[in-house]
């Protein structure tokens, strides 16, 4: 398989989805090793871009990395087939991450990441449905993807599709009313077929989520509103395999929600729950130093 050389080390162009046959185990490794290109490739973008979110993109690296490499059902050489899994980050702003699944997972070029927020780009600051294929919702305004990500279950539902909904929420963007009048509606029509996956890195732009609007407790106020609830470590790869898994086969009645624990920057030691780096881009010393973290060498 040819190899891409970035300033971060080599990574392979393409990551296959992992063979279902494969031992536990072995399947975490494989995930883990794929979480690190992602996280490489965030960094890389938004340096090259000089512009973006990368804290909130690297705390759902892991995630993203075993519902792409190993959970959900898809084709890349058929974006739209009509039974694939839909997955919509409704936290659109993190969107290198998605941009690095997809380009790995093989529905665009890796080299197009380096476009990032360039004019002409189909790679924006927020995730537009009409520029790239496997891209199943446009994204940015909070709340807003994940009310379509209920749209979708429920058309799923309706038309008889066995198809999982995944959406990733911020933990901050539950601050909003529609993702509690989304909720109502998914809990309604009983879809067990859609699975929230927050990203609780307890970290949004203006402070913690506790100083700007509290939501604690969140697990039971998605149990209130008719979920089933689970939580994990969202950066121990083995529990969000399990967790997740055990998410993609329910089957309740209920829609599901995922507390995904997480850490704000992680992967990167200086950038690790720092509210600097929710939103802003490493000048030419920090990208050299966190290039020499990921590679496991002391900056």
């Amino acid at each position: 398989m040819e190899k891409n050389s970035g300033i971060c080390g080599e990574a392979k162009d393409r990551y296959e989805k992992l063979p279902t046959d494969l031992p536990f185990d072995e399947r975490v490794a494989r995930l883990e090793e794929i979480a690190c290109a992602m996280r490489k490739n965030v960094v890389d973008m938004v340096y090259a871009a000089q512009s973006g979110h990368i804290g909130g993109a690297l705390s759902a690296a892991d995630f993203v990395t075993a519902l792409y490499f190993d959970l959900m059902d898809i084709k890349p050489e058929q974006p739209h087939w009509a039974d694939r899994d839909r997955f919509v980050l409704s936290k659109g702003h993190a969107c290198p991450i998605w941009y690095s699944a997809l380009a790995l997972r093989g529905f665009l070029p890796v080299e197009e990441l380096k476009t990032l927020r360039k004019n002409g780009s189909r790679l924006q600051g927020h995730p537009i449905a009409t520029y790239l294929p496997g891209i199943d919702a446009s994204t940015g305004s909070l709340g807003i993807g994940y009310a379509q990500a209920v749209g979708i279950a429920m058309e799923g539902k309706f038309l008889a599709k066995s198809y999982k909904v995944y959406a990733v929420l911020g933990d901050g963007e539950i601050n909003e009313g529609i993702i509690w009048e989304a909720s109502l509606a998914a809990a309604k029509y009983k879809l067990d077929n859609l699975v929230a996956i927050v990203d609780m890195n307890n970290l949004q732009l203006d402070g913690t989520v506790g100083e700007v609007m509290p939501t604690e407790p969140v697990d039971a106020k998605f149990r209130a509103f008719g979920f089933d609830v689970l939580t994990m470590d969202g950066h121990d790869m083995a529990d969000v395999l399990t967790t997740l898994s055990k998410a993609k086969h329910a089957h309740a009645g209920k829609p599901i929600c995922v507390l995904a624990y997480t850490v704000k920057g992680k992967g990167v030691d200086f950038m690790e729950h720092q509210l600097d780096w929710h939103g802003k881009a490493p000048n030419a010393e920090q990208y050299e130093k966190a290039c020499k973290y990921m590679e496991g060498a002391k900056a």
